[in-house]
């Protein structure tokens, strides 16, 4: 039974990972997580856009979706800006507190890392070059706190500075002037600050806006070419226009009906309008000085999807059977929906599936059968027709939420994982438990190796486990992350390999047999949550918290 899979049940101790770990190779990025603050930069040739994702900075083509990833960074890209030319790209990054966090000048056209300026401490909180490239300012974060002029042509600091007074908060964005490679503008926390760089003398020069009674936390700014006023979009939800010459609040709105959850976006546009995001998802064309919306477009908010599947098979029909393909989710207000995958039509939805949500879900290979978990721990099975979706049984042994479930190709058994430290097998046929196991984690992800005589799970105690389905005895335990919970795992179909991702951010690739890292994948920018390979080991597809769906060349080949 599974001879040569792996190591004798004696050898119960941890495995030594290789030596030498090779990187997985990122192919693709679906999706924009939008966490860093005015991250979404167009290229002035319109055909690209440029954005941050984890370590990562990418280039996307805006219609053929074709991607340029510049890697470089040792932690995740927290600002990024784009020269007026187009020529340059700059990047800054988060570090450890005390440590020097790196800003990186890329060579756009050819995709290359320039320059590493380094001078700040713990984070880089925003970028910006100046109207004709000749100058790049940076502002560090709250353990920081300067602000850094630095030269292109001699990819080397000018000058610096505090960048906000000592009876403020802290400045968390950067603008330059429109037009004068001389002037820029910070702001933050009750501070908004016009500087002019003295090049001779190697200095910046602060003056204070004035903003009356008015205390504000500003999260944007925008200057038009012109320089004539500059705007700045607050938490509060209002919008202040100051002019850069006097340093006086020209004026601010809306006074009535303030943009909800804060302004978070602002550009001024050629016309004169500015166009406005709030934290609610609302997009809004208003003008000075009442800043009423012209016109608005919101982006719809719904439920959490803790789990879904694609479902191909046969179902019966008039005429006999015909193909069926549908996309099943798992939601978090109770509901089980199943949707087309090619027109993203609803084509049926299962109401009140299970009382917290549901967490989990799988089908049997036959497609007649969905099993489904549930936030209160039941483990619930429905026969699925053309036309009804009828509750079979509920099956009440977890104590806490159900993570995982994974169905055995002969649809007669599946595994669930719970978080209430157990791993249970069912009887699907019978309907009812047939085995269990136990341990001190709370359990987030398990599989059924290929030949289906033993299962890997894994948790938030960071452990890989090996177990026996016959009896539940623990064969092997790897440590699976030095850091945080392992959260996904899928296994190849050749049973060689197997994948984990979690709160580490990193996608492992794992030899089943020696149980070693070969492949480590850096991209994710958020805890990594679901991972899966394609059917032809030629994909693996990591999806985390944070929204982004990352595809990655698989290493091995069936």
């Amino acid at each position: 039974m599974m001879e040569n899979q792996i190591a004798p049940k004696a050898e119960m101790a941890q495995v030594p990972q290789a030596a030498e770990v090779a990187e997985l190779e990122l192919q693709a990025v679906i999706g924009f997580n939008g966490h860093v603050p005015t991250g979404l930069k167009c290229h002035p040739d319109q055909e690209h856009l440029v954005y941050p994702l984890g370590c990562t900075v990418l280039i996307q083509a805006i219609n053929t979706n074709e991607q340029s990833f510049l890697h470089g960074h040792g932690n995740n890209v927290s600002c990024v800006d784009v020269s007026n030319s187009g020529e340059y790209i700059a990047s800054g990054q988060v570090t450890y507190m005390g440590f020097k966090a790196d800003i990186i000048l890329w060579d756009y056209k050819k995709r290359e890392l320039i320059a590493r300026l380094s001078l700040h401490k713990g984070k880089i909180e925003d970028l910006a070059f100046s109207p004709n490239d000749l100058y790049l300012v940076s502002l560090g974060g709250p353990d920081d706190g300067s602000v850094v002029v630095w030269s292109i042509a001699k990819r080397d600091a000018i000058c610096g500075s505090p960048a906000a007074g000592l009876n403020v908060g802290n400045a968390t964005a950067v603008i330059f002037s429109g037009g004068c490679d001389e002037m820029f503008v910070t702001a933050g926390n009750g501070t908004i600050r016009v500087w002019e760089l003295d090049l001779p003398n190697r200095k910046i020069w602060p003056t204070e806006c004035l903003t009356g009674q008015m205390k504000r936390i500003v999260l944007c700014i925008t200057m038009p070419s012109d320089d004539s006023f500059f705007y700045l979009g607050t938490t509060t939800g209002d919008i202040l226009k100051m002019n850069p010459r006097t340093k006086l609040m020209a004026d601010t709105g809306p006074v009535k009906d303030k943009f909800s959850l804060g302004v978070t976006a602002i550009k001024c546009l050629k016309m004169g309008a500015l166009l406005v995001g709030s934290g609610t998802g609302l997009l809004v064309l208003c003008k000075s000085p009442s800043y009423k919306p012209i016109k608005n477009r919101g982006l719809v908010r719904g439920n959490t999807i803790p789990d879904f599947y694609l479902v191909y098979g046969e179902q019966e029909a008039e005429g006999g059977k015909k193909p069926r393909r549908e996309v099943l989710m798992a939601w978090d207000d109770g509901k089980i929906r199943a949707f087309a995958p090619e027109t993203g039509r609803l084509m049926y939805a299962i109401n009140n599936a299970h009382r917290i949500g549901v967490t989990a879900i799988a089908t049997t290979s036959d497609c007649k059968r969905i099993i489904s978990g549930g936030g209160e721990g039941e483990v619930r099975v429905w026969q699925i027709g053309c036309q009804t979706q009828k509750l079979e049984e509920a099956l009440k042994e977890h104590k806490s939420s159900v993570s995982c479930i994974r169905v055995k190709s002969n649809d007669e058994e599946c595994v669930t994982a719970s978080t209430d430290g157990t791993c249970i097998i069912w009887d699907l046929v019978r309907l009812r438990r047939s085995q269990m196991i136990l341990a001190n984690t709370l359990f987030r992800c398990v599989c059924y190796h290929p030949e289906e005589f033993q299962i890997i799970t894994s948790g938030t105690d960071r452990k890989i486990g090996y177990w026996e389905v016959y009896d539940g005895s623990v064969i092997r335990e790897l440590e699976g992350s030095s850091s945080g919970s392992i959260n996904g795992m899928d296994i190849s179909v050749d049973g060689v390999h197997f994948v984990t991702g979690g709160k580490d951010h990193m996608v492992k690739v794992w030899d089943y047999n020696e149980g070693e890292v070969t492949h480590v994948g850096v991209g994710h920018s958020g805890t990594i949550t679901r991972l899966r390979i394609s059917p032809g080991n030629q994909y693996i597809i990591s999806v985390s918290a944070d929204g982004a769906i990352l595809r990655w060349k698989c290493p091995f080949t069936t």
